[in-house]
């Protein structure tokens, strides 16, 4: 029974069906009070603070008139950041930070919704409160406005912030609404994957691949075509660049983008009216009567409930890295007469040639990306505790550190799995377009698995966290979301070393091509087993759940 109708009797629409929302909305807030301001914060400076970076680096018309003609020239790098619709320096701002900025306004809606909807419902904590006075529908409505705050905090400090440093008003608003907007859009997505799947899991997955899409059809388009083709206008990340801030805005991008929220809105609140609480529209199948033998340890346990996970990981990863693998061999072509272009590809890859350090930032990207794999496999032990699954297993011979080790193994092998994958596809294509399909996977995927150390930092930080302060875990998507950031743009954006030293990947060699040695990898490796060990000493002193 995973769909009913509700009764002719209770209308979904009527108000006592949004009762509670406002104190469920507090709530929501109060929980995501460190996480939503990191958030916000993060993104808004990054994309206000770009601006002086790109005014020190082209400080004249000319110069910036180079650049944007430069990039969209080239289908390497209009795949990579999109095209470059004006070169003031408000134009170049919303192309380099547009598209990106998108995807972690829409990271950070999707976390937020399925806190709030499917994982109340997975953990029971909805079930108690529904049975106080509480409207069918505030649970769905608080959550959706709880992302509208955070967007919308996103949205306000991006426009005042590149308004105040003397960009036009005009395009600074366009470019926070093109942000928050698309992050709106997606908490939207995350609402219906929340009917759709019965767990937070898979509701996360199911956005997160839909983001993915997006993603990689904004880049197919405007690699096939400068401008866009028709493949950017399926994606919301090909709305949010095409908008235009600061080169004649299309303000009518912004009705797009509210018509499809509006849909998708609307298409979470009838799924929501017409199923059973906890239940879903996509149930799971029943499994067999009798387990089979891999179930008979928490690795084997571990394993069935992410194996899933895993390989829509590695598979997403192994499409991008072929996309991306492809496209690498033009990137070459940007260095004819133009040394500011190289310059930042230099800051982002490395001084090596620049198809290496075109490779570079994408097998930094990639590794970037695993995280997220990474932080969510060690973090559904929390889940595991707070639904009260763990319980039962650690009440019978199985022990705290065994149950956990079991999480880790997969999340730290299969970190080494799914970037192995991306870099296996970014080889193949990369070499298969330079006619030495051998070479160039080999050296591809030694770059690609080099960024496992980091990775596996960010997940030991989330298990130190689960184990020492398990009510703080979900801050461990805000601090990821800040060692993202500060990889991506911080070497754009020219920060001093002590900042980029901050993520684990600033301390990571710039490969291919670049000086290798074993100093970094060693201390991050050591640094992951000593917050890992603490973690599990405070999940063993602990109370459970």
């Amino acid at each position: 029974m995973t769909a009913l109708a509700a009764p002719a009797a209770v209308r979904p629409g009527g108000p006592r069906h949004l009762a509670g929302t406002g104190t469920l909305l507090r709530l929501a807030l109060r929980r995501d009070r460190l996480m939503i301001p990191v958030w916000v914060l993060l993104l808004g400076l990054s994309v206000v603070a770009t601006g002086p970076s790109f005014a020190s680096l082209y400080d004249t018309a000319t110069k910036r008139a180079e650049l944007a003609a430069s990039m969209n020239a080239n289908g390497s790098l209009r795949a990579l950041y999109g095209p470059v619709f004006g070169d003031s320096l408000g134009g170049l701002v919303a192309w380099r930070m547009a598209g990106f900025g998108a995807v972690l306004a829409a990271v950070m809606s999707l976390l937020i919704v399925v806190r709030h909807t499917r994982e109340e419902e997975e953990t029971g904590r909805q079930e108690l409160l529904s049975a106080a006075m509480v409207g069918r529908r505030a649970p769905l409505t608080a959550a959706l406005l709880a992302a509208l705050v955070a967007d919308a905090g996103v949205a306000v400090l991006t426009a005042a912030g590149l308004a105040v440093s003397g960009r036009p008003v005009g395009g600074s608003l366009a470019l926070g609404v093109a942000i928050g907007g698309t992050g709106l859009l997606f908490a939207a997505l995350a609402a219906i994957a929340a009917q759709l799947t019965e767990s937070a899991r898979l509701a996360k997955g199911l956005t997160g691949a839909v983001l993915g899409a997006a993603f990689a059809l904004r880049a197919a388009g405007d690699a096939s075509a400068d401008g866009g083709s028709p493949l950017t206008w399926l994606s919301p990340i090909g709305w949010a660049q095409h908008l235009r801030a600061y080169a004649g805005e299309r303000w009518w991008v912004v009705l797009l983008l509210a018509a499809a929220t509006a849909l998708a809105t609307a298409a979470a609140y009838a799924l929501t009216a017409r199923r059973d609480l906890g239940m879903s529209f996509l149930p799971a199948r029943p499994g067999p009567a009798r387990a089979p033998r891999s179930l008979g340890g928490p690795t084997g346990l571990a394993w069935r409930l992410q194996r899933t996970t895993l390989a829509g990981w590695a598979a997403g990863l192994a499409l991008a890295g072929a996309v991306f693998g492809g496209i690498a061999k033009g990137a070459a072509s940007l260095v004819d007469g133009n040394q500011r272009t190289r310059e930042i590809f230099e800051r982002l890859g490395g001084q090596q040639s620049l198809t290496d350090a075109f490779l570079a930032s994408i097998t930094g990207l990639l590794g970037m990306v695993a995280a997220l794999y990474a932080v969510g496999t060690v973090l559904r032990m929390r889940a595991e505790e707070t639904g009260g699954r763990a319980e039962p297993v650690l009440a019978g011979a199985v022990g705290r550190l065994r149950w956990a080790g079991g999480h880790l193994v997969i999340a730290l092998v299969g970190t080494a799995v799914v970037l192995a994958a991306a870099g296996l596809t970014l080889g193949v294509a990369y070499g298969a377009s330079v006619g030495d399909v051998a070479g160039g996977t080999g050296r591809v995927l030694a770059a690609t698995l080099a960024q496992v150390p980091a990775v596996w930092t960010l997940a030991a930080v989330a298990m130190a966290v689960l184990g020492l302060l398990p009510r703080a875990a979900g801050a461990v998507w805000a601090l990821t979301g800040g060692c993202l950031a500060l990889g991506w743009f911080g070497p754009v954006l020219r920060l001093p070393q002590w900042a980029l030293d901050l993520s684990p990947y600033g301390h990571l060699p710039k490969l291919p091509g670049g000086a290798v040695t074993a100093a970094p990898f060693l201390w991050l490796t050591a640094l992951s087993v000593v917050l890992i060990s603490a973690g599990l000493v405070g999940l063993r002193r602990r109370d459970i759940g």
